[in-house]
């Protein structure tokens, strides 16, 4: 019982601290987690499950100095980045695949979608900094 209370107060601790608008600048080196994943096509309801369920990665780096997206099977480019006070929108393409990431600058969270001529997977998450 002890460790899971610790565990709550480290998580509460993390929970309210502020976050350093920094961290999500284009600055460092991030580490993100997918939670929520969509497979949508013209025509029909989106299919909404896992992450894994969709086969996008469990964990992914963005590299900002190289500028690279990197998962345990592929790397992809970041061909573009465009910044405003609210995000960071990240764009390129990978596999036959357009792809963009819209990073919130204040909290981490991201959407990113994939998509080629037959439908679109959409996914939603989180960043942090390494």
């Amino acid at each position: 019982m002890k460790k899971i209370i610790g565990l709550a107060a480290v998580a509460a601790l993390y929970a309210t601290s502020p976050v350093v608008a920094a961290d999500f600048d284009g600055s460092k080196l991030l580490i993100c987690a997918p939670v929520e994943a969509m497979d949508c096509v013209s025509g029909a309801e989106c299919f909404k499950g896992n992450p894994d369920d969709v086969g996008a990665p469990a964990f992914m780096r963005i590299d900002f100095a190289s500028k690279a997206i990197t998962g345990p099977k592929h790397s992809t480019p970041i061909r573009h980045i465009e910044t405003d006070a609210d995000q960071l929108l990240l764009q390129g393409s990978e596999l036959g695949y357009g792809w963009v990431l819209a990073l919130d600058r204040k909290t981490g969270k991201f959407s990113a979608t994939l998509t080629d001529r037959e439908g679109t997977f959409v996914l939603f998450g989180a960043c942090t900094p390494l």
